[in-house]
């Protein structure tokens, strides 16, 4: 009775959150065991969507399928080099409107972690932090230096007054109850010896004068002065951190990474279900946490040059959430199951008694039990293979790498190894192809020489200081008099840039380029250099800022030396083009793709610019551009960028790390849409395709091989917990599920992605299915004997696997 009455008031905290409930005023603090909101200590899932990775359009939707996923709090960074490109000139319109943003998720009834930085690394430019910083007198970053002092202090300010004139802080009736002030500056504060201490104090005093009424983190920040919160950001919290620096402050985990980052030459890093559930539990029960946050939960798009150095342009595509808003499974759907089972333990475990019971190698039992009698148990296999754990005379087998969740010390309703939501397998499908040569119209860049610069040098400009980030692109001309009858000669060029064209006399000689982790790199060709004045003109390419690191304002980029033969050329006189003739025009736009004379296309060719036209697909499905047949470049619609693209860079395994490039239906006019691209190698635009995103295809595989006899399923189900493995097929809206490929409920062998039929299985399985479930957008089935009209093979644990088509 204790138990049944525990379960009536956690269904009524969770029944209040249901439905687009307005996020209230509320007083936050905090003690050593979580956040506190209102006198009451809580149990958060939070997921990091940015803003301006996504367009306001999408927005609700992401906002909407996080709630749904079981999460409390949206995370997000502040954008300094997108709010403020110039000093004191600022821009929150668009993807830009943080307030926007905001208050969405407060409609939506969610909290708001607001990583205010405003340093924030991110994977993105510079940092987050704007290029003109660097041009201020006597400034060294991220230190004890009263310049960068100065601005970081305004924008903080700025950022603080907006909310609390929006209202938007937790105690004016908002939803933000937590900021972040700097990002994981332990990793660089040894650079700066004492003067790095200085200025953690520094930072902590100036956040805290804000006077937000809410507390304030550092993310992997050990020195993290009080009453800042120090949180840890990795894959395995659990593990690598040493905790909070103090008793009195709770363990909040500030990025769990549901996937990795990405750069260009690379696989995607492909973290399951399972190791996110195992860790996220075991970092619950072992480093009491109470505050969790999956970075990415949506990563979205880097959008224009926003990406650090090398990173693509699509950003955590394996996150729960995909670059599209589309629901990964079961990455999605594992997390929403195990973020419901600890909220139904959430009170014992916020305000009971831990006991920690050894069980046997890498055995473990957690128990925690309340004043009232309540008991929560989670039974821990932290070995590499399956184990069975005797706990309260019950044995209960428990798969390698794994906890099970016990609300009731008797029932498991979750092993975090268990995977019973459905897989989702994402298909993209050509509706527009740009296959034909009369679509296409072609513009050639230019090569400069050097006689047509205006800007010139003695030496090598290094790139960064010398575009402020106008353009990824820096010429480097000059102009070279032989006067030998030898025709060959050597040309050898070092570099600190990303990648680089050399042109002789305006012919192509070659091109090299780095990676993201080594960047400078060495071009080496034989030329021809017949006699006369003969004009090299060199084209340094930046794929990205730097995000991180000690002393960023003093990093390089661009030509560090230029040798011919055995003459250097490093310190001779230097021509140089800032940029490209089509980005000043900006032929991107329809107005600025009037300046130039275009020409019908005929073949490929380095450096050239080509346009088509085309009218909006029907339908609301996410689109994409396959850029599978070009090389390296940008590519914007009605003028604006949707970031770069560099399919040419394989991954060793010779795939591109990026094939289609997500174009915002927002971005879109219902006809004459102008699509440019500017492609730098020779690269063939009649593959282009534009491409839906859907889901085709979904499998569910659930078992009750490691679920005990269960005493209490009717209780459980009755408050909306269904522990007993159930099959749910769902399609996307507007689909329906049109075939079922393979079904067997018995002891098929494999998974979703390699099945077959085992010795025990029901015959008819297919039928049973396929009457529950064609024809119907989703459907579910219930993993019993009785439903499939008998027992096959008594005494055998049984597994449904159901390989389904959507249409």
């Amino acid at each position: 009775m204790v138990w049944f009455g525990w379960c009536v008031i956690l269904l009524a905290v969770l029944v209040s959150g249901s439905g687009n409930t307005l996020v209230e005023g509320a007083n936050v603090s905090y003690d050593g065991r979580s956040l506190i909101i209102d006198g009451q200590r809580k149990i958060l899932f939070s997921g990091s969507i940015h803003y301006p990775r996504s367009t306001p359009d999408m927005w609700p939707s992401l906002i909407d399928k996080a709630k749904q996923g079981g999460l409390d709090v949206i995370q997000t960074y502040v954008f300094w080099n997108l709010h403020e490109p110039q000093p004191g000139q600022y821009d929150f319109t668009g993807r830009n409107d943080i307030v926007s943003f905001i208050k969405q998720v407060q409609q939506q009834g969610l909290y708001v972690s607001l990583r205010i930085g405003p340093f924030i690394e991110a994977e993105w430019s510079y940092g987050g932090l704007p290029f003109w910083l660097h041009d201020v007198p006597g400034i060294v970053f991220r230190t004890n230096n009263e310049p960068f002092k100065l601005y970081m202090q305004n924008f903080t300010t700025k950022i603080v007054d907006m909310m609390k004139a929006e209202n938007l802080f937790a105690s004016q009736g908002g939803p933000i109850i937590l900021s972040q002030i700097e990002n994981e500056y332990q990793n660089i504060e040894g650079a700066f010896h004492d003067d790095g201490s200085r200025y953690v104090n520094w930072t902590v005093q100036m956040a805290v004068g804000q006077n937000t009424g809410e507390p304030w983190m550092m993310c992997k920040q050990d020195d993290a002065p009080d009453p800042v919160i120090n949180t840890c950001n990795g894959m395995r919290c659990a593990e690598t951190w040493k905790g909070p620096n103090s008793p009195n402050k709770p363990s909040m985990w500030t990025e769990n990474w549901t996937s990795f980052v990405q750069g260009y030459g690379e696989d995607p890093y492909l973290r399951s279900a399972q190791d996110l559930a195992f860790h996220t539990t075991m970092f619950i029960i072992k480093m009491n946490g109470s505050f969790v946050n999956y970075y990415m939960y949506h990563g979205g798009t880097n959008f224009g040059r926003s990406t650090a150095s090398f990173i693509i342009t699509g950003y955590y595509d394996q996150a729960p959430l995909d670059e599209y808003g589309i629901i990964r499974q079961p990455k999605y759907g594992h997390l929403k199951d195990m973020h419901a089972a600890l909220k139904l333990c959430s009170q014992t475990l916020l305000y009971g008694n831990l006991a920690i019971e050894h069980m046997g190698d890498n055995q473990d039992a957690y128990v925690y039990t309340g004043n009232a009698g309540e008991c929560v148990a989670f039974l821990v296999n932290n070995s590499s293979k399956e184990g069975v754990m005797l706990f309260n005379n019950t044995s209960y087998t428990l798969p390698s790498k794994s906890v099970s969740i016990l609300p009731d010390c008797k029932n498991v309703v979750f092993n975090t190894a268990m995977v019973n939501a459905q897989v989702s397998t994402r298909s993209m499908q050509p509706i527009i192809r740009f296959d034909s040569p009369q679509q296409w119209q072609a513009f050639s860049e230019a090569v400069p020489q050097f006689d047509q610069t205006s800007l010139r040098s003695d030496t090598l400009l290094e790139q960064m200081n010398t575009t402020k980030d106008t353009s990824d692109y820096l010429w480097y001309t000059m102009g070279m008099q032989t006067n030998s009858s030898e025709a060959q000669y050597t040309l050898k060029v070092t570099s600190l840039g990303h990648a680089l064209h050399a042109y002789v006399n305006g012919a192509l000689v070659g091109s090299a380029h780095g990676s993201r982790k080594v960047t400078n790199f060495t071009f080496e060709n034989t030329i021809s250099l017949p006699t006369g004045i003969n004009n090299i003109s060199l084209l340094s390419i930046m794929v990205g800022m730097p995000d991180s690191g000690a002393f960023m304002e003093r990093r390089s980029a661009g030509l560090r030396e230029v040798l011919i033969q055995e003459l250097n050329f490093t310190n001779s006189q230097w021509g140089y083009q800032i940029g490209l003739l089509g980005e000043k025009l900006s032929i991107y736009t329809d107005e600025g793709s009037s300046n130039v004379s275009w020409s019908q296309y005929q073949n490929p060719g380095t450096l050239t610019w080509y346009k088509t036209t085309f009218d909006a697909p029907e339908g609301t499905e996410p689109i994409a551009l396959n850029l599978g047949s070009m090389g390296k470049g940008e590519a914007w619609i009605n003028g604006q960028s949707i970031g770069r693209y560099w399919v040419s860079f394989k991954t060793p395994e010779g795939s591109p790390s990026q094939t289609w490039y997500n174009v915002p239906r927002s971005f879109l006019k219902p006809t004459g849409n102008l699509l440019v691209l500017f492609e730098e190698e020779n690269a063939n635009p009649l593959g282009i395709s534009l491409d839906t995103i859907s889901i085709d295809k979904v499998c569910v595989h659930v078992s009750d091989v490691h679920h005990p006899r269960v005493n209490s399923w009717k209780v459980l189900e009755h408050y909306r917990w269904r522990p007993r493995p159930r099959l749910h097929l769902r399609c996307p809206k507007s689909r329906i599920i049109s075939k079922i490929v393979f079904a067997s409920h018995g002891n098929p062998s494999g998974d979703c992605k390699n099945y077959s039929i085992g010795k025990c299985h029901s015959s008819n399985s297919q039928q049973i299915v396929e009457k529950a479930c064609l024809g119907k957008r989703q459907c579910s089935i219930s993993h019993t004997t009785k439903y499939f009209g008998g027992d096959p093979c008594p005494g055998t644990p049984k597994t449904l696997l159901v390989d389904a088509r959507c249409e």
